[in-house]
């Protein structure tokens, strides 16, 4: 049931993209010839009032809303790229935007069912943490922020320190409401108060206390969230580009399934492997958001990217980037994403067999 789940969660998040597409479209007066949700022969079909085809394609691993002039020169008054530069970005960026946009309302939806939100604290610090430091921490306080990327939700607290790894932090805590910097917090050897023994790392003690879910902490933790996740996403490919991940550590379609199939296996009741499905659904929604947006070749943020040069072209040289050159580039980096989408996908396959 929850391998169908899935399936269906991409099937939702891939017609939300096109969809945003598709409206933009159609509200910047552009020419649209086919709203497809999926790729390779088509299983369904059917034209619709203003000339547009819509249609569901045999391979779920993708969609494309066909434009006129998106990908050729078009004298049409309606094509693409006789559209102005503001509109041609709007219909680009609208498929993220609704991705974005729908992962922020399924936030909405499970944090409208909470009764409260946790808080990252601090409940101590090792005995001599003040006297070591010059400096202290009250039971209570609130992490802010560490080494100037804020704590938006709890885990990022752990997520955070683990990307510090026990180089020394920037710290700023809320105590009634006003911020407490802490600059330099190295790790030292401590005693465990517990124990008594020692161990090796900040010092501090970590808790969480409850807020009352309110309307306005539902409607602020739901934009934090979503703003956590984007820059989850920064932080993955970071560490891609630093070389502390690498290619075998990207999960594809079949990865994503594997692994929402266990969050709902794992989950207690199925109402919890429900919520926690569309909570990864969020994620994933809010990944492909920011993902489309980089500025790639045969992704919406490359299309950006080729209005920008264009334009810098016509001012610089007075002439635009032919549509052409960008549509053999553009076919050589789908190439080289479907190729890079089989390889993580038969990776995927090798794990889940193994």
């Amino acid at each position: 049931m929850y391998i169908i789940l899935a399936i269906l969660l991409f099937g939702v998040l891939i017609a939300a993209h096109e969809w945003g597409h598709f409206i933009a479209a159609r509200l910047c007066g552009v020419t649209v010839h086919e709203f497809a949700i999926g790729m390779g022969p088509a299983v369904w079909k059917r034209m619709g009032k203003k000339g547009t085809q819509f249609s569901i394609r045999a391979l779920p691993i993708g969609g494309y809303c066909a434009l006129e002039g998106e990908e050729e020169e078009s004298d049409d008054p309606h094509s693409l790229n006789n559209q102005g530069f503001w509109k041609k970005v709007l219909v680009f960026a609208a498929g993220a935007m609704m991705n974005f946009l729908v992962g922020v309302l399924i936030l909405l939806i499970l944090n409208c069912q909470a009764g409260g939100f946790t808080v990252p604290v601090i409940s101590g610090t090792a005995p001599e943490f003040e006297s070591v430091n010059n400096v202290s921490l009250q039971e209570g306080d609130i992490f802010y922020s560490i080494n100037g990327s804020r704590v938006y939700m709890t885990s990022d607290v752990e997520l955070l320190l683990s990307l510090a790894n026990r180089q020394p932090i920037d710290l700023v805590v809320l105590r009634d409401g006003e911020k407490v910097e802490l600059k330099d917090l190295p790790v030292r050897t401590y005693t465990d108060s517990t124990s008594g023994g020692t161990y090796k790392g900040y010092g501090l003690y970590r808790s969480v206390t409850v807020q009352e879910a309110t309307l306005g902490l539902k409607l602020k933790y739901t934009w934090y969230n979503a703003i956590d996740f984007v820059r989850i996403v920064w932080y993955s490919l970071k560490m891609l580009v630093t070389g502390s991940a690498g290619v075998t550590d990207l999960s594809g379609p079949v990865g994503i399934v594997s692994t929402i199939n266990d969050v709902g296996v794992q989950s207690v009741t199925v109402w919890a492997a429900l919520e926690n499905i569309a909570y990864f659904g969020a994620m994933i929604a809010v990944n492909l958001a920011v993902m489309n947006l980089l500025p790639v070749p045969a992704l919406d943020g490359g299309h950006i990217m080729f209005l920008v040069i264009s334009v810098i072209s016509e001012k610089i040289f007075r002439k635009k980037v032919p549509l052409k050159y960008e549509a053999a580039v553009n076919m050589v980096f789908f190439a080289l994403l479907m190729g890079l989408m089989l390889f993580v996908t038969f990776n995927d396959v090798r794990k889940l067999i193994s």
